[in-house]
């Protein structure tokens, strides 16, 4: 079940979000930050943020947001985040899906991941396989833990209609 993210809901995700973050392999977040803190960037920042519940237990969450403001506010940016445990199950398909079901619900007509790192191949992969387009490539953007500096892509699909 994937439905809006409350307080309770981001406190029993913060174990995945701290383990996502502190392994520095695809978030550029403070390795360091503390709950409140990511609450405040996962939950308040972003217009919303959904979490994704299977018997009781937070396997997921994305958020979604504007990626620029004005004349920019018609593209939208997500995050996604999934538990080890269940990664390869489908959920970050299912969050992905969801997300690009709620930016068309909200008016956005485009969605934009900004830094996608380049050697997580199973994201990059499965975005593409969504309908994503890699626009751009940062070249060492990106100092990952165990690889040094990576190259990250900016990813993109439009949501919206021929019309449009």
């Amino acid at each position: 079940m994937i439905r809006v993210m409350n307080r309770e809901d981001f406190k029993s995700f913060w174990p995945v979000f701290s383990r996502v973050v502190s392994a520095r392999e695809t978030y550029a977040f403070e390795p360091e930050i503390t709950l409140e803190q990511a609450y405040h960037l996962w939950c308040e920042l972003p217009l919303k943020s959904y979490v994704y519940i299977d018997n009781g237990e937070v396997l997921g969450s994305y958020y979604i947001k504007p990626n620029a403001a004005g004349p920019g506010n018609h593209v939208c940016n997500c995050g996604y985040m999934v538990a080890e445990q269940a990664r390869g199950k489908g959920i970050a398909r299912a969050l992905c899906e969801h997300s690009q079901q709620q930016a068309t619900e909200f008016g956005f007509k485009a969605m934009q991941y900004n830094s996608v790192v380049s050697v997580n191949e199973v994201a990059v992969k499965l975005w593409q396989k969504l309908g994503f387009e890699i626009v751009g490539r940062v070249p060492k953007a990106y100092r990952h833990a165990r690889l040094g500096f990576v190259d990250t892509f900016v990813m993109y699909k439009w949501l919206g209609t021929s019309d449009d």
